[in-house]
């Protein structure tokens, strides 16, 4: 299951719901059905019954949300879905899923230098934040831009990232 959204506050009187969407292409989000909950009774899905760009942002109307009071209960729930409903990856593009916990090994120095523990946008290229662990070179954390001059090789299988970074950046 990967994160791709969450649902907002109510919008209006008959259920709709603002609707968060983690995608890179924001629309993207609704074709990615069903979208799966989590709840203390196990998983629910959410199937879209209507959705419109408003604003800035995005409402949705779901089938299983009849009214705004239901609709208040539903407010931060986050929206997962299967790597099978999501879009085909490119060439050299990984899910943000995919990478948390890998290894990243520095190239210049052949060391160790934590785990991917998140990833965040910048505008400018991704980040990520890379935490130590106790095999790491030191106990820094950090931050190592998602770029192609920084990012050498992903290795899904090995789990490893190798990265054009000095362990002294």
């Amino acid at each position: 299951m990967i994160k791709i959204g969450t649902l907002k506050k109510p919008y209006g009187v008959q259920g709709w719901l603002w609707v968060f969407s983690d995608t890179e292409d924001r629309e993207a989000i609704f074709a990615m059905q069903p979208w799966v909950i989590r709840t203390a009774l196990g998983q629910r899905t959410l199937t879209v019954k209507n959705w419109h760009a408003q604003g800035k942002g995005y409402v949705v109307q779901l089938h299983e949300i009849p009214d705004r009071n239901v609709a208040e209960t539903y407010y931060g729930v986050t929206l997962w879905a299967t790597k099978t409903d999501l879009a085909p990856l490119g060439e050299d593009e990984h899910y943000w899923a995919d990478l948390i916990g890998l290894t990243v090994i520095s190239q210049p120095d052949g060391v160790k230098l934590g785990q991917i523990k998140d990833l965040f946008e910048t505008g400018a290229h991704d980040v990520m934040v890379v935490k130590p662990t106790p095999d790491s070179v030191d106990s820094e954390e950090r931050l190592i831009p998602w770029h192609k001059q920084t990012v050498l090789t992903v290795d899904l299988a090995a789990k490893t990232v190798t990265v054009d970074w000095a362990q002294d950046y």
